[in-house]
């Protein structure tokens, strides 16, 4: 069984959707286990999660997009995997990662270069979006891939459950791609 965690933190339930929908995703692959992995509102995780990150094969993390980079809570969670990080516990894992904003672009790029760059600190291995953007100009945010992102799901939610469309479809999608890479 291929072990996936979504590690994740959400203050409005707009990134715990998005979490849900990459979980959906991953778990129509068969043989892949997913556990999501709420980070509590003081950043922290209990020692069971912990030992669930570091006994996963793949780990996806997710945040919301705080004035140009990842929640605070989300950033706590990160320095406190230092010791993995030491101990190269998370070395040739499978990662990816999502975020999302109040508007289309947000600064979400530079969450997700930062993702990308917590990934790379850890020696784990990248698995991008995999998916074209909505190019006709007639492209509405019921499309995959709406915004154009490239690392990861970018989600746009202006208010409290109101995750457009497009992004649920590209999260779905991103989910059982990463279970797909991290299960070969």
């Amino acid at each position: 069984m291929t072990r996936l965690a979504i590690v994740y933190y959400s203050q409005t339930g707009n990134t715990a959707l998005i979490a849900a929908a990459v979980a959906e995703g991953a778990e129509t692959v068969a043989g892949v286990d997913v556990q999501r992995i709420p980070i509590a509102a003081d950043g922290t995780l209990p020692a069971s999660d912990w030992a669930a990150l570091d006994a996963a094969d793949a780990i996806i993390f997710g945040t919301a997009t705080h004035m140009g980079g990842p929640a605070w809570q989300f950033k706590r969670m990160a320095d406190d995997s230092g010791l993995r990080w030491l101990d190269r516990a998370w070395l040739d894992k499978i990662a990816g990662g999502f975020t999302c904003a109040g508007s289309p672009n947000g600064d979400k790029g530079t969450v997700m270069l930062y993702l990308a760059t917590l990934a790379a600190q850890h020696g784990m291995m990248w698995v991008s979006l995999g998916q074209l953007p909505a190019q006709s100009e007639n492209s509405t945010p019921a499309e995959q891939n709406w915004v154009g992102g490239s690392f990861g799901p970018t989600a746009t939610a202006p208010a409290k459950g109101a995750v457009a469309q497009g992004d649920l479809l590209s999260a779905r999608a991103y989910g059982a791609r990463l279970a797909t890479v991290a299960k070969a």
